[in-house]
């Protein structure tokens, strides 16, 4: 019986890395030279190569790899100028690691409200603006909000807008790439990303004295002449004396690794929105459920998927999760008392308080999240579909006639 489907998959397991990926770590590793400046003669490095390559895929002047997603977040803040005890803004939909790297430059979170979008909303922003010169915004689980809209208010409003791409690499509102819109683009490639090194991250600008700032804050020493996508050497004299050594470089290591992934990116983009759009169609017209309706203007990439029990009472919502556990499916809620694994809020991080935000709080309550791994085929992810479909229709019957008895 249908009713009776499990789904068996594993809902944390990555594709595994591709063979010629595989053996090009395996030459780093065979001569030894994992540090990114270990380099013989006019050889260029595994690391300089994937930052020439990330920024002429990304359309960017230039690009400077680290050691992970949230280093490549504080490194922006610091190369822009934030100062201990500067506003900084960002979503209060987000994961911990964004409010996280603007807490360890010193600066003070101001979380901005959410849309049942599941995006910034933008009259809370310009509310929120004055005082603060900088928005670190968070695409968070690869929604994109209006950026027409944002950045011409961050234009009035003058804001320094980073972007937080851990989950658009690949992504486009309008054509332009995910990372192209605001000052600097920073991106993840932890294994749940779309390029997986394990740990790692990227930043992308055009703007040369920032990069230079990046490349020193990094930790460069004085070897910033060994950069294929960083400004020329003049560029660092201004700022070589005056920039700390935050050291957080990638090593030749992982850059190998995700060489070969890079020039994959856009078929492992396209693989992942198919198998999102298998499950929303499954999910739609579930009394009870939201679906979260993406503008045509938005390529997304669909590597998790989120839907929304708007009103539901915690007790229904956690009956829901458990009932489609048992079942193989693991959902993750936004709404819990609690921090669970990654799914803390705003109100979680209190080294950043806040403001209670009553509508926010609303939709946060509601968000169920599910990840969307590559070793789902489209039948996987149609069976997936069928069993929420089956179990929020269960519960939400079950709660209708408690309340309409």
């Amino acid at each position: 019986m249908r009713g009776m489907e499990r789904f068996t998959g594993s809902f944390t397991q990555q594709e595994p890395i591709p063979e010629d990926a595989i053996a090009a770590a395996v030459a780093v590793m065979r001569h030894g030279r994992l540090h990114r400046y270990n380099t013989l003669g006019d050889e260029a490095g595994e690391t300089a190569l994937l930052e020439q390559e990330f920024a002429a895929a990304m359309g960017s002047r230039h690009a400077l790899a680290v050691a992970s997603g949230g280093y490549a977040l504080a490194t922006a803040l610091r190369a822009v100028g934030v100062k201990p005890g500067d506003r900084v803004l960002t979503n209060a939909f987000t994961l911990a690691p964004v409010p996280g790297a603007i807490a360890s430059v010193g600066a003070v979170p101001v979380f901005v409200g959410v849309t049942e979008a599941l995006v910034i909303d933008l009259d809370d922003l310009a509310a929120k603006a004055a005082g603060a010169k900088v928005l670190m915004l968070s695409h968070m689980r690869g929604h994109i909000c209006d950026m027409d809209a944002l950045m011409a208010l961050a234009k009035a409003q003058g804001l320094t807008v980073i972007e937080d791409c851990a989950h658009t690499m690949g992504a486009r509102w309008r054509g332009t790439l995910s990372g192209r819109h605001g000052l600097i683009g920073c991106y993840s490639t932890q294994t749940y990303k779309h390029m997986n090194s394990g740990e790692g991250g990227l930043l992308i600008t055009d703007d040369a004295d920032v990069m230079a700032r990046a490349v020193m804050l990094s930790g460069s020493y004085m070897l910033y002449p060994r950069h294929l996508a960083a400004p020329p050497p003049e560029v660092f004299e201004a700022v070589k004396y005056d920039t700390p050594n935050v050291s957080g470089r990638m090593d030749n290591l992982r850059a190998a690794i995700l060489r070969p992934q890079l020039a994959r990116l856009s078929d492992q983009c396209a693989a992942w929105t198919a198998r999102y759009r298998v499950v929303e169609d499954g999910l739609r017209g579930v009394p009870g459920l939201t679906v979260i309706d993406r503008p045509e203007v938005e390529d997304f990439v669909g590597s998790s998927i989120q839907v929304l029990l708007l009103d539901w009472p915690d007790e229904a919502v956690k009956d829901v999760l458990a009932r489609c556990l048992k079942r193989g499916v693991e959902l993750k809620w936004f709404g819990g008392a609690e921090p669970t694994g990654f799914t803390s809020r705003y109100d979680s991080w209190r080294y950043a308080p806040s403001e209670r935000m009553p509508a926010t709080d609303h939709i946060l309550r509601g968000i169920i999240d599910m990840r969307l791994p590559l070793t789902f085929s489209l039948d996987d992810c149609a069976l997936i579909a069928r069993i929420i479909r089956a179990e929020v229709g269960a519960v939400g019957q079950a709660l209708g006639a408690r309340v309409n008895p």
